[in-house]
């Protein structure tokens, strides 16, 4: 197996400038999940460096890291805990509320996902502000779940999330600076 390369990953990830508003780049991954010699990839190098963790659920938040959640979880053995936006769960829940850029959000979870113990990993597909991962994770272990950490394709570092995660272990496969 050749060794992974985050320069070919950041090779395929087109920048949309101005989007969703004007000043931001947006990083879409897109051209990484339509080929699947490179999505294979990165599931791969995930679970390479999340394996030895003793996983029990991984946690995904709606929607595009349920891209990265879910075929991830299956590699692992592990269970799959969607974390939807408000209104989508159609059980009884728990949810958390907090503060974006633009707005407040507010994220879900069937109350039932996890429980005391479960080892949980947090995957999405791009670490940002940080403020959904960490609202994630505040959310799960409210519950009593043990986070045993993050997992991203992207982290944004400029944006400097990885600092509401401290105390976290936190995997990055691609790092803006």
């Amino acid at each position: 197996m050749k060794a992974f390369d985050p320069q070919r990953l950041k090779a395929l990830i087109r920048d949309i400038r101005d989007y969703p508003v004007k000043g931001v780049i947006f990083r879409d991954l897109t051209p990484i999940f339509r080929d699947p010699v490179v999505f294979k990839e990165v599931i791969d190098e995930l679970y390479l460096r999340t394996r030895d963790k003793r996983i029990d659920a991984v946690a995904s938040i709606e929607a595009r890291g349920f891209i990265v959640g879910a075929p991830l979880a299956i590699k692992l053995n592990a269970g799959f805990v969607p974390l939807r936006k408000k209104g989508k769960l159609p059980w009884k829940k728990r949810e958390i509320t907090y503060q974006l850029e633009y707005g407040l959000e507010t994220i879900e979870v069937h109350e039932d996902a996890v429980t005391n113990g479960t080892r949980v990993l947090i995957v999405d597909d791009l670490l940002a502000t940080g403020g959904t991962a960490s609202s994630a994770a505040k959310l799960l272990e409210s519950m009593g779940a043990e986070i045993v950490g993050f997992a991203f394709i992207v982290e944004l570092a400029y944006l400097r999330g990885r600092e509401k995660l401290k105390g976290y272990d936190v995997i990055s496969l691609v790092v803006y600076e």
